[in-house]
């Protein structure tokens, strides 16, 4: 028995060690996880430390068998306060993420959290019950059989290694369950989808294009349009969600959190579906939200965001900001990022390390064309003065390329009727001379063989284009296609 009451001490010394020093190696991780269960944020701080610091304390207290009875009440006072925030948080619908080990294992709230913490309060209400002076063998006591202990402690290291290992496998089962209800939630929100019509989660406008124009009525039914919400002249980040979308609920205290911190920075708005009820009930938490309801999925479709949830940010421009991200992974990254970015310096934009995105490879947004000397098709030189004074359109091209002509018709259409607020118009093709020259484009022609003028400016595949401002820098990535090229200039197709 007082082998047992050591090694209850033993293994309850190790989980509050590891959750208090996990936590400590990760502050704003426990920061945040404070602020998700509805901590102020000046007072998160402070009681991510608080916390750190008690548990290593108490996983220190138990070692002792003159303090830890002391240490026992407070753990069972720890894990009860646990168990019942997470319940509270399940009660109203929040899965904030628990934080419980920092980054060795952290995930939302859930019946497995609580169950986990009954099963660790267990231990530490029984030592409870056993009274001050029942704490068991000290780790000195001359009685204690040291191979019985160490045997004992080495079958409690190697249960926990199970443990977590256990809980790790789990973890990673969960965020390949997540992705896969990401995968299944795309346009129609629930209905059946039809595999060969799913594209990349990531697939949206190319950044530094313009933001299409929509209005829609928010929860009280009023129409609120692109031009009011750019009115405030600061950034937007739009959330792409509905009220069927299971990923979107794990995101809800986030959502909270991300409205208090970032507040004056952006400003955040909700673009779902269904009625005003479900979205209140599902996104309306304690702080007030833009919430604006599509029909369908039209806006959501400008925007060629696919899939749910979804982040896009819009700069106080009007102009795309950032890759699409979809899923939880991606949209906290892109928050992450935002947070220490000045919104306001030139050309800030977002690329996610690992999305998939089909638009450029390369980012050259913000940096200078290339210095150019050649001769456009009509006898006039092109150089890199070409592009100073007024922004320039520069597209990539191709006589073999069905997709170009496809779009020239379209393309000269507009050369020949744009007005002088647009861009200028460069094009750089390749294939055959001759039909080159009969392109018909009231705008210069470079024949480029090889594309190998193009490819300093970014060209990927053809056609595709790239806006250059008036100051003869890259004011957009490439963009690839009919439909993203025109979105560089605010032309819908």
């Amino acid at each position: 028995m007082e082998v047992g009451l050591l090694l209850i001490r033993i293994l309850l010394a190790g989980i509050f060690a590891l959750a208090g020093i996990a936590k400590f190696l990760d502050l704003k991780g426990s920061r945040k996880a404070f602020m998700d269960f509805g901590v102020p944020p000046s007072l998160a701080m402070p009681g991510a430390v608080a916390l750190s610091v008690a548990e290593i304390l108490i996983a220190v207290m138990f070692l002792s068998v003159t303090t830890s009875w002391y240490a026992a009440i407070g753990a069972s006072f720890l894990l009860l306060l646990f168990i019942i925030q997470m319940t509270y948080q399940m009660a109203r619908g929040n899965a904030p993420d628990c934080h419980c080990f920092g980054q060795i294992h952290s995930e939302p709230v859930s019946v497995k959290s609580i169950v986990r913490n009954i099963i660790f309060a267990v231990p530490a209400i029984f030592l409870v019950l056993q009274g001050v002076r029942n704490q068991g063998f000290s780790l000195l006591d001359p009685r204690l059989d040291l191979m019985q202990l160490v045997f004992g402690t080495a079958v409690l290291i190697l249960l926990l290694a199970v443990i977590f290992t256990l809980l790790k496998i789990s973890h990673q089962q969960t965020e390949i369950m997540r992705r896969i209800e990401v995968m299944e939630l795309v346009a129609r929100d629930g209905a059946q989808v039809e595999r060969e019509d799913v594209v990349s989660p990531h697939e949206g406008l190319p950044i530094g294009a313009v933001v299409p124009d929509f209005e829609m009525p928010d929860l009280d039914g009023k129409q609120v349009s692109l031009t009011d919400l750019k009115a405030a002249g600061k950034p937007v980040l739009f959330f792409y969600v509905a009220p069927t979308c299971a990923p979107c609920k794990a995101l809800v205290p986030e959502f909270e959190t991300w409205q208090r911190e970032l507040a004056d920075k952006l400003e955040i708005v909700f673009l779902s579906n269904g009625t005003a009820k479900e979205n209140e009930e599902k996104f309306g938490g304690e702080s007030d939200k833009t919430i604006l309801l599509q029909k369908h999925r039209e806006v959501a479709d400008l925007f060629k965001a696919q899939w749910t949830p979804t982040a896009v940010l819009m700069d106080a421009n009007g102009r795309v900001a950032s890759h699409a991200a979809a899923g939880d992974t991606a949209i906290r990254e892109l928050i992450e990022n935002i947070a220490v970015e000045d919104l306001s310096r030139e050309f800030a934009h977002f690329v996610p390390s690992h999305n998939g995105h089909t638009h450029a490879r390369t980012d050259k947004i913000g940096s200078s064309v290339p210095e150019i000397s050649v001769t456009e098709i009509g006898g006039r030189e092109i150089t890199s003065d070409f592009f100073k004074g007024k922004p320039t359109l520069v597209t990539f091209w191709s006589t073999s390329c069905p997709h170009c002509t496809n779009m020239l018709g379209e393309l000269r259409d507009w050369d020949k009727s744009k007005g002088d607020d647009a861009p200028n118009l460069l094009v750089f093709s390749d294939g055959e001379q001759a039909e080159n020259e009969n392109f018909d484009l009231a705008s210069p022609v470079v024949y480029d063989p090889g594309h190998k003028t193009a490819n300093g400016f970014g060209m990927f595949g053809t056609p595709s284009a790239v806006l250059i401002d008036g100051r003869g820098r890259f004011a957009t990535e490439t963009a690839v296609g009919a439909p993203d090229i025109w979105s560089l200039i605010g032309k819908r197709k």
